[in-house]
């Protein structure tokens, strides 16, 4: 912690004194990932070359030029924002280290399935019910210890309603569990065109980076009338690190994409949007502002539910964007409709903080 240090010389110089303002250290959070993570990318995707994407011959015709696209490329972007976590984030506040957990562990059972998709040279991986099982471990394990420690409450806050919440009691442990779990997956489902969910995932950091600043300040949180998080401030940095590191991806990933971020990013992305709406009790808030990628997800699943129960597709290809793509649409207008859309779910989530 780079800054910690630094500070210890205000006293000498004035200047210093500016590592204490969480929203300093997010300016330079975000500048440093942005940096470290086009450096690293040019590297990586040259040593990447030998671990090209596997294309799913189920998947649309126009895919096929992909195969061989260097993936994986989610371990440069975590290694930027390791970087960023040396520097200038406080890693003694416990709902920091929830979160790098979180989004560490997530990324590892992502390379996991990465990894396995070559030793087998195909698109399959760990088996779903294995991984969503691990996952979902993973995540209640966090939950239960901060609950434990009394980092985190119980409580369900309903938006755009004024003192409406809920006690679940010990079930919450597995409520937070399946949105961390939810989310990553559908982050992962959402993964499937050039520079897609990469963008989303941007967005939804943005909006959980005014959420948390806002929940982590006692006396804006209390005008607002949202709930109070001791710590949940110093979150800000991290996100600003995560917001960075993701448009530094973009620069690679954007259409035609050098780089693919793999399970590795998607998994370790999705879970750290899940454990912070979770840590800064935004859970129903993420139905909204992540909404490409719970449309995404459910696509899916209507789409598995439709064909076993009715032996019926709803869709011409689930997840939906490909549903788009065997429609006619071309890739780059899909991608940039996802986009647009992603932006105004993300400001409708922040007039919560208003309308209620």
């Amino acid at each position: 912690m780079l800054y910690k240090w630094l500070f210890t010389f205000s006293d000498q110089f004035q200047i210093f004194n500016l590592f204490q303002y969480i929203t300093f250290r997010s300016f330079l959070a975000f500048f440093t990932s942005f940096f470290v993570c086009l450096l690293l990318g040019h590297f990586f995707i040259k040593k990447l070359t030998d671990f090209g994407e596997k294309i799913n011959t189920d998947s649309p015709n126009s895919h096929q030029k992909k195969r061989g696209t260097p993936t994986m490329g989610g371990g440069f972007m975590l290694l930027s924002l390791f970087t960023v976590c040396l520097l200038w984030i406080d890693l003694s506040q416990s709902l920091v280290l929830a979160s790098l957990f979180t989004i560490y562990s997530f990324a590892f059972v992502g390379l996991w399935d990465d990894l396995l998709k070559f030793k087998h040279s195909n698109f399959k991986g760990i088996k779903v019910r294995w991984r969503l099982l691990i996952e979902f471990t993973l995540s209640s394990l966090v939950l239960s210890y901060l609950n434990y420690k009394g980092y985190i409450s119980t409580e369900l806050y309903v938006p755009f309603f004024k003192n409406v919440s809920f006690d679940l009691g010990g079930s919450y442990i597995l409520f937070g569990a399946f949105v961390i779990t939810g989310c990553a997956n559908a982050v992962n489902l959402t993964d499937g065109l050039d520079g897609l969910a990469i963008f989303p995932v941007m967005i939804c950091s943005l909006t959980l980076f005014i959420l948390s600043y806002l929940a982590g300040h006692s006396k804006i949180a209390n005008y607002l009338n949202i709930p109070f998080i001791l710590g949940a401030g110093e979150l800000s940095p991290l996100l600003a690190g995560v917001i960075a590191c993701c448009l530094g991806f973009l620069w690679f990933n954007s259409y035609p994409a050098q780089v693919f971020m793999g399970d590795v990013g998607s998994l370790g992305l999705g879970s750290f949007l899940g454990i912070t709406a979770v840590l800064t009790k935004n859970e129903f808030l993420l139905i909204l502002f992540g909404g490409i990628f719970v449309v995404e997800a459910l696509s899916v699943i209507f789409q598995v539910f439709s064909y076993k129960l009715l032996g019926k597709r709803i869709f011409k290809m689930a997840p939906l964007h490909h549903h788009f793509e065997l429609k006619g649409l071309e890739e780059s207008k899909i991608i940039v409709r996802f986009w647009i859309v992603s932006i105004l779910l993300a400001v409708l989530s922040l007039a919560a903080l208003k309308i209620r």
